[in-house]
């Protein structure tokens, strides 16, 4: 999945010499953490999220305290330069750079011009709806060895149950790094009979595993 299928395109900017005070107010009104700072020409020169606001001005909340800085310049507390995303990036490369860079917001960008954001909820959003957790499933998880078809042959066994795969994924085995974990959402109810027939052709169900169950 790709960024221009996740991003917000309704973007609210401020300009440099826009005050503190208006990006406040907007944060507040329209209940967003962070506002894109745009030149004359909507390229992003800077971003300004609640947190600035809060270290610039940790008691703007009290009484008739630090007003004047709320008259300050965005310029004088914006983030910048800024890190920024083409409407082409994919997602799971987004999710990387908040980690990396511990951000949470990120400006898309195409021919240098703002056309949206994407924020940590977008990718939140986004990977519920890729797991399938929302549809009636069941989860599977597989210990394998990291050989070459044994996805395809895991799959035609749920294949031949007439059941379909909502979702897969695959990590390092903490137990044995020459082995993968399959981590598969299955859409049915009752996944004992596919559990059963992997078991049988012998592979690795690491979960579930219930009392009562047999390795």
């Amino acid at each position: 999945m790709i960024v221009e299928e996740v991003m917000s395109r309704d973007v609210i900017t401020l300009s440099p010499q826009d005050k503190i005070e208006s990006a406040l107010k907007l944060l507040n009104e329209h209940h967003i953490r962070h506002i894109p700072i745009t030149d004359e020409e909507d390229q992003v020169v800077g971003i300004v999220s609640d947190r600035d606001i809060r270290d610039a001005a940790p008691s703007i909340l009290a009484a008739e305290q630090n007003l004047d800085i709320l008259e300050s310049p965005l310029q004088s507390i914006m983030s910048s330069p800024v890190i920024t995303a083409h409407p082409l990036d994919f997602i799971e490369d987004i999710a990387s750079l908040f980690y990396d860079y511990e951000i949470a917001c990120v400006p898309v960008t195409h021919a240098n011009k703002l056309i949206g954001v994407v924020t940590e909820k977008d990718i939140l959003y986004t990977l519920i709806q890729v797991t399938g957790i929302r549809e009636q499933s069941s989860q599977i998880e597989i210990r394998v060895p990291n050989k070459i078809g044994t996805l395809p042959k895991i799959a035609q066994i749920i294949s031949d149950r007439n059941t379909n795969i909502s979702s897969v994924f695959l990590y390092p085995s903490k137990e044995d790094q020459s082995e993968r974990v399959i981590v598969l959402r299955v859409q049915t109810m009752n996944p004992m009979p596919i559990i059963d027939e992997l078991k049988k052709q012998g592979y690795h169900v690491i979960w579930p595993n219930l009392p009562g169950m047999s390795e």
